[in-house]
């Protein structure tokens, strides 16, 4: 998942992005309303971390930016002040959550967590399709609780795959939330293809059934009725 931080405390920032890169999310940092405005017209974002204290705005005017450029982002409003005027507002105006600072950033991550099981309608940390099942802290993959070996591309790119079901994702979104803001030195612009066509290959021998729908010059979408 791909997360946007907006924070105009470096070192926190930082802190966060660190922290949350080794939970295997790819963060972008805006230190400013107007970093984060041009963040948030160009790329695709799963949640944004918005403070409200942010030198050149009030970071509550972002969200309906953040609404009409990237509507499918939850968004947590990290911020020291904590009056309950500021929480409505931003409840009103659309956020999702609301983590006042100082926190801990292993409560964050149970928040995103919190969000993300209920954003997919999952229960706890299991993601299940046919007889296939994700367990998203292990993060592995089985069928009927065998496991099936995929790299580690592999399986951020058929879980984010699952997580966004039934939507239409391009390859510029997938190949971000595999390789980030900058890509590997081992990226190459047909990895992508290449990954779906492995992740079919390692599910064929136990379900032919074509999870993973090819949408022709645009991308890929995993598509399931359950």
């Amino acid at each position: 998942m791909r997360i946007l931080i907006v924070e105009d405390e470096k070192s926190l920032a930082r802190e966060i992005q660190h922290f949350l890169e080794k939970e295997h999310f790819k963060c972008d940092l805006a230190f400013n309303a107007a970093q984060a405005s041009e963040h948030i017209t160009v790329n695709p974002y799963d949640f944004i971390l918005l403070d409200i204290g942010l030198p050149d705005a009030n970071g509550l005017d972002l969200i309906p930016e953040i609404h009409k450029h990237n509507s499918d982002a939850y968004i947590i409003i990290i911020t020291a002040r904590g009056e309950l005027a500021d929480k409505v507002d931003g409840f009103n105006l659309g956020a999702d959550d609301y983590l006042p600072k100082p926190f801990s950033l292993i409560e964050l991550h149970l928040r995103i967590q919190a969000i993300t099981r209920r954003k997919f309608g999952h229960s706890q940390y299991l993601i299940g399709f046919g007889n296939f099942s994700i367990d998203t802290k292990a993060r592995v993959f089985q069928f009927n609780q065998i496991p099936i070996d995929l790299t580690k591309k592999e399986y951020d790119l058929l879980s984010y795959l699952v997580m966004n079901k039934n939507r239409v994702l391009d390859r510029m979104q997938l190949t971000e939330h595999i390789w980030g803001a900058f890509f590997e030195d081992d990226f190459d612009s047909n990895y992508i293809d290449v990954h779906i066509k492995n992740i079919r290959k390692k599910m064929q021998p136990f379900d032919d059934s074509n999870w993973i729908k090819t949408i022709r010059g645009v991308g890929y979408k995993f598509e399931s009725a359950e």
